[in-house]
């Protein structure tokens, strides 16, 4: 056999020898893809561990191109959730299509504790646009509110169309929620782009008993009168 014969297949040797190997890694990392979803949806926390402590990327998305975290924390997957926020090469402000974060859906669900969590990873408590804020009033989560508020969340956050948390609270949330924010400092006298207030968005879902604190609030503020 000719030198340049043995050179070729020598090379062809080696090429075999990548293709298997490049093939068996194919299919352990559809195996471990499939295993990870399936261990979110399911809240297996220690095969999601497993599978991360053996290199898989915690930021894969799923085939609609959802993030690991955001799944766990819609579920809400809870002991899933922690190992992956506690995974120092997790993105904890992953988005979706919605440009919700992970710390927008643990608000909007009232999951303080996971909120916690995030927060101590640095997720952003004042996100651009809809923030974590606007999310929690929305269902009047009042501890994670206070979080939020002690964490610095602006308490006046303005989402694209100017909605403010306090006209979330008054229209979705609870008194409770209508009240903290009111003491908290919100200003209810501002007003979205339709040129609504928080009063406004009370009154028209009928939520007589929020529309009521807001009316005192703003009767509390005005100058007293002189004799």
């Amino acid at each position: 056999m000719n030198p340049g014969a043995i050179f070729n297949f020598k090379n062809y040797i080696k090429i075999a020898l990548y293709l298997i190997v490049f093939y068996g890694y194919s299919l352990a990392y559809s195996g471990s893809y499939d295993d990870f979803f399936t261990a979110i949806k399911r809240d297996d926390a220690d095969t999601v561990a497993a599978l991360l402590s053996r290199g898989f990327d915690a930021n894969t998305l799923n085939p609609a191109g959802e993030h690991g975290l955001l799944l766990a924390v819609r579920e809400p997957s809870l002991k899933v959730a922690a190992v992956l926020i506690h995974w120092p090469k997790t993105n904890v402000e992953a988005r979706n299509p919605q440009d919700e974060s992970p710390l927008m859906l643990a608000s909007l669900k009232g999951l303080t504790e996971i909120c916690q969590q995030l927060i101590a990873r640095d997720a952003d408590v004042n996100k651009p646009g809809w923030a974590p804020l606007h999310y929690a009033a929305t269902h009047g989560h009042l501890a994670v509110m206070a979080l939020l508020l002690d964490k610095h969340a602006y308490i006046d956050a303005a989402s694209p169309n100017g909605t403010t948390p306090l006209m979330m609270a008054a229209q979705y949330g609870t008194p409770s929620a209508v009240k903290l924010l009111l003491e908290a400092g919100a200003d209810p006298m501002l007003k979205n782009e339709q040129g609504l207030s928080a009063i406004d968005f009370a009154q028209r879902a009928a939520r007589a008993e929020s529309a009521e604190i807001i009316a005192a609030f703003v009767r509390g503020r005005q100058p007293k009168g002189t004799w």
